[in-house]
């Protein structure tokens, strides 16, 4: 079991742009919720707090590869660094990128917790046209960078299938809450368009 924790080598730059990002994140976070209005002026919605326990175990596949011991390589980066940063690079755009799109998409429906509102709209434009889940995409993409990032991807072997239960049982928590508010529509939705990637699953 140790060995899952053990590190790779990575770069510091690799790990410096990691955090970086972060706050990245927590700006899309922010905006995010922004676009939801202030608390307590949001009107009645159903929810369904159950999902949070899907919250908790994806969360545990972030613990499994963001924490850890770290071997870090000074100086100036390799031919492999580099690549490994490219490609850290892109993955971090790219679950930034599509978080910030499919939020912005989904505006005020947007939340943590599985629910609906009481002026919900089915959102089927953006990224939500090619996947009905983007978002759960997007936070894959960045475990996936994190591992890179830290050197820990042998934690992969455990977080991998925790985050993709997690995400089971969010998915299904709320797609029974989508079936109850819009019925058919979600049904012929659900039918022409896949979870996670497009024409495929």
């Amino acid at each position: 079991m140790i060995e899952l924790v053990h590190p790779e080598p990575t770069s510091v730059y690799a790990v410096a742009a990691l955090f970086g990002s972060l706050f990245v994140w927590a700006a899309a976070l922010m905006i995010a919720k922004r676009r939801r209005g202030p608390a307590g002026t949001e009107v009645t919605s159903k929810r369904d707090t159950r999902s949070m326990v899907g919250v908790a175990v994806q969360a545990l596949g972030f613990l499994l590869v963001g924490f850890g011991p770290l071997h870090l390589v000074f100086g100036v980066p390799d031919s492999v660094a580099i690549a490994r940063l490219v490609v850290l690079l892109a993955l971090m755009a790219g679950a930034i990128g599509l978080f910030a799109a499919s939020s912005r998409a989904m505006g005020s429906n947007w939340a943590i917790v599985a629910r609906t509102r009481d002026d919900h709209q089915l959102v089927t434009w953006g990224p939500f046209a090619l996947v009905r889940n983007p978002i759960y995409v997007a936070l894959f993409a960045w475990i996936l960078a994190m591992s890179l990032a830290l050197g820990h991807w042998r934690g992969l072997i455990l977080a991998v299938p925790l985050y993709w239960i997690g995400t089971w049982m969010r998915v299904s928590r709320e797609e029974k809450l989508l079936r109850a508010e819009f019925g058919a529509t979600y049904d012929a939705y659900a039918a022409r368009v896949k979870r996670f990637i497009p024409g495929l699953i």
